[in-house]
């Protein structure tokens, strides 16, 4: 096992260690004593993303883990068909090698989804959730989509796909004025899209072989959705949700509410004048949130 340095926050340094799985580096960190937290990193993000959350949530007596799912960030990016129930199993042998207790998952747009996933295949490892703007599922299904977009997705795959058009997608994708023009969408207060935000997205998407993990993501199955997997959890539930998220709107938090109503132990907390990523965008309110809701369960 290796480690590195990285500044964490102005105040705050933390160390990354790489462990090995299924012959692929895996970047993470640890910080703090207490209850074991994991921290799940949406799509194209790492543990950077978490910068304002973990020093906080080690303060308030957890031992914080976050890791950089494989293709993503510090860990390899693998020559391989990616897929929900690849990054499960990342998860379960994470936790499997690293905590010896069940953990907290806490995740944010796909890894959201991915610790709703755990808690319902994997219970003996998790003993709750924190699904911040939980997204639906990797990609689109069919029926969520008329029947115009559906050829328009299928001839945009192809495209993505291709080892000379996805190429020359991706490039243009991944340039840090589109990365911002992006985050400017799904950030409700611009000053939060910093330089830094820009690079912790743009850094790894020059890694050898970004490109190819772009393009197995984006034409992955979805996975299970959320309304398949409520009905089967029984831990509780936290799901906090930007109220001005335009790619996961909080209109998705009705099956959340609708699994409170059949009897599921779930809070639901909408943060106004936040979007996609309130965890980054208003990490105060945020962390206040989750440090009252681990208190209570």
């Amino acid at each position: 096992m290796t480690e590195t340095t990285q500044q964490l926050t102005t105040t705050t340094t933390i160390k990354k260690f790489f462990w090995t799985w299924q012959g692929y580096k895996i970047q993470y960190t640890v910080m703090g004593t207490g209850r074991p937290l994991v921290l799940v990193h949406g799509f194209g993000a790492s543990i950077g993303h978490w910068r304002k959350n973990i020093p906080v949530l080690a303060d308030a007596g957890y031992q914080v883990f976050a890791l950089d799912l494989l293709g993503f960030g510090g860990s390899d990016k693998a020559p391989i068909d990616y897929s929900v129930e690849v990054w499960v199993e990342l998860l379960k042998d994470f936790c499997t090698a690293h905590i010896q207790e069940p953990a907290v998952f806490i995740g944010n747009s796909i890894g959201a989804l991915l610790s709703l996933i755990v808690l319902v295949e994997h219970p003996d490892i998790a003993a709750g959730g924190v699904l911040i703007n939980s997204a639906g599922g990797l990609s689109h299904r069919p029926h969520e989509l008329n029947p115009p977009l559906r050829i328009v997705m299928a001839a945009f795959n192809r495209v993505v796909r291709s080892p000379i058009t996805g190429k020359f997608v991706y490039n243009r994708i991944r340039q840090k004025a589109q990365i911002r023009r992006t985050l400017y969408q799904v950030y409700r207060d611009r000053q939060a899209v910093t330089d830094e935000l820009v690079d912790l997205l743009y850094t790894p998407s020059c890694d050898p072989g970004a490109q190819e993990v772009f393009a197995s993501i984006l034409t992955a199955p979805p996975g299970p959705s959320p309304e398949e997997l409520l009905p089967k959890v029984e831990r509780p539930l936290l799901v906090i949700w930007g109220a001005d998220d335009p790619w996961t709107p909080i209109t998705g938090a009705k099956i959340y509410e609708k699994a409170r109503e059949n009897g599921k132990d779930i809070k639901i907390v909408p943060i106004p004048n936040a979007g996609h990523c309130p965890h980054d965008e208003v990490p105060d309110v945020v962390n206040a949130q989750i440090v009252h809701w681990l208190g209570q369960i």
